[in-house]
Formats: structure tokens, sequence, C-alpha cells
């Protein structure tokens, strides 16, 4: 199977990274393993949306998949999920993407610029690991919440559980592309203000290439 692995950093996924034979690099973002019999293509893209959609469009256009996993870690607003939990996202918006209007805040649905501003995965991998994960709703952003009142009018808005700075740009090209896909979130923190000591990004990285790998295993 053709698979294309993306995410934004080395960092998030260097332990999955390891279980995979590395054959060559294709270019500063895209490099190409094999592990068992899956052809498997790791791109990079960097942080942020706009990184991420130019080099996974970049990439979709070149070169034809089987699948594309996103792989990151995340902050969570759900008290319910705990750091470490490996999360399946179904559902993602630009939670930023509109205009204020005073003290509102219009979406471009809202102003009938877009028919829609969610993003529904349309065409989930279908695998029994993912199956087992919690689905989540999710929202993309350029600067992640860590202020009580930006974190109340986001949650009041979108009630998200969790935030990502790339997920709905990997959604939005691969539904354009009609590449079956998948993101997969593990909790690195609570979404709250800034507060490192309350981080567990290692624990967060294990259980994501731990699940990872699962599900390429599973496919």
């Amino acid at each position: 199977m053709k698979i294309l692995i993306v995410s934004a950093t080395y960092l998030e996924i260097e332990p999955l990274l390891l279980q995979f034979s590395f054959e060559k690099s294709i270019n500063q973002k895209l490099k190409n393993y094999t592990y068992n019999n899956h052809q498997i293509d790791v791109l990079t893209t960097g942080i942020g949306m706009t990184s991420t959609a130019y080099w996974l469009g970049k990439t979709l256009s070149s070169k034809k998949y089987d699948v594309a996993i996103n792989l990151g870690i995340a902050g969570s607003f759900d008290e319910n999920l705990n750091i470490g939990q490996t999360v399946h996202v179904t559902s993602d918006r630009i939670s930023e993407l509109g205009s204020e209007d005073g003290k509102a805040f219009l979406s471009l649905s809202d102003m009938n610029l877009e028919s829609k501003s969610e993003l529904k995965n349309t065409t989930p991998i279908q695998n029994s690991v993912i199956d087992s994960l919690e689905n989540v709703i999710a929202i993309t952003v350029n600067t992640a919440h860590g202020n009580d009142s930006s974190i109340k009018k986001v949650k009041e808005r979108y009630n998200p559980q969790i935030e990502s700075m790339e997920g709905a740009a990997f959604l939005y090209v691969c539904m354009i592309e009609k590449v079956t896909c998948t993101q997969i979130r593990t909790i690195s923190n609570k979404v709250e203000k800034r507060n490192k000591d309350n981080w567990d990004i290692p624990l967060a990285v294990k259980n994501l290439c731990s699940n990872g790998l699962g599900i390429i295993n599973a496919l």
C-alpha cells in the first residue's frame, strides 16, 4: 500500500520513523521509507496551515497515495480527554476565519461567503485501530489559545474538544484531492493559560507513534 504520513514536525513522529527502513529523500520535506509491504512517504510540513497546505498540495499533485494520515499532538478543551490520550478527528474548522462585528464574530458561512465552515471527513480510513479511538471535534488555529477570555469565546462558538495548527488544512487538501485520509492527534496539554509544567509532550509523542504504528499494521 502507498501511504502518506503528514506531520508538522519530525519530533512528533520520530519514534514511529525508527520502525521504518529509510530509502531516500525526495525533497527537503518528503522522505521515502518502507515498512513490511508498504511504501511510506513521510511529509514534515512545518508548523501552521500555510506550510501544510502548500507542501501537501504539492505532494499530492505529483504522486498518488492509497491513504494519507495526519499525525500530531494537540491541546484539549475537553476535561474528559486525558493528557496522553489519542483521538480521531472527524470534524475540523479554521476557527479564526471570519470577521468581527463589534463584540460578535461572523464566520464565512454567517456572512454567506461559504455554504459551511465546518470540514467533515467524508472519506475516512476504515481501520480497526482508528475505530477504537474516541472521535472528536477539532478547530485549527494560527494562535494557540492561552487566554481565559478567548478560550471561553471559542468554546461558546464552536464547542471544540481539541485544537491544532494544521488539521483543517490537511483535511481540506485531502478532500479536494479525493484522498482517503484520517487525522490522528494525541493530547499533550490542556488548553489554558500557558503553563509548560502541565504539558507532557514525551508521553503524547510516545502514544501518538504507538497508535500510528498500530493503524499502519491494521491496513
